[in-house]
């Protein structure tokens, strides 16, 4: 199924998995009990949300950690830009050796710090396990550029959390959905709440 989804950088993906498994483990940013589940859980659950994203897209990822969903995304698909963004040090320190190894840094960029102190806007905006809907919000919007999206991936909770914010998207005059995407028909589904 990997080799399927990944087609011509299924080397990279395995690459990336490698390193998770390794050094994500010793580095504290993956549970030991993750392993056995990182493609599935993690890889394939990040890149299922490469079907909402436009051709050439630039793409923030708020709180990337290891680095979910955003290396997963520039390993499928080459036409992005990819900023991770991670407030903690060690962690982005992590994400920088992990995009040099994988030759990713023509494309890929590390910037360490929060979401709230950031001035540029970016066609999508993608968090994963980051926080609740309502503090995302206010992390994330002020980030996406006119006519972009936020896509956070989500558990089974994002109808409620897409619920909850209803308020906040009228009055800002948007528009959000929960989605059902997978990377392969043979893949669990990931839940995703797109905001327009």
């Amino acid at each position: 199924m990997e080799h399927e989804v990944f087609g011509d950088s299924y080397e990279q993906g395995r690459q990336y998995v490698d390193i998770l498994a390794s050094r994500g483990v010793d580095w504290g940013l993956i549970g030991p009990r993750e392993v056995d589940r990182l493609w599935s859980r993690h890889v394939l659950n990040s890149v299922a949300i490469e079907q909402l994203i436009n051709h050439g897209s630039s793409v923030l990822d708020v709180g990337s950690g290891a680095g979910l969903p955003g290396i997963p995304l520039a390993i499928l698909r080459p036409d992005l830009t990819v900023t991770l963004l991670e407030p903690l040090l060690r962690r982005a320190n992590f994400l920088t050796e992990v995009v040099d190894e994988l030759g990713l840094a023509e494309r890929v960029s590390v910037v360490r710090g929060r979401a709230e102190d950031q001035d540029q806007t970016y066609q999508v905006v993608t968090c994963r396990a980051v926080a609740a809907l309502p503090k995302l919000l206010t992390w994330c919007l002020p980030l996406v550029a006119p006519h972009g999206q936020l896509l956070a991936i989500k558990g089974e909770s994002a109808e409620q959390e897409l619920i909850d914010v209803q308020g906040t998207l009228r009055k800002r005059r948007l528009t959000g959905q929960v989605l059902s995407v997978a990377a392969h028909t043979d893949a669990e589904p990931t839940w995703v709440v797109r905001i327009r």
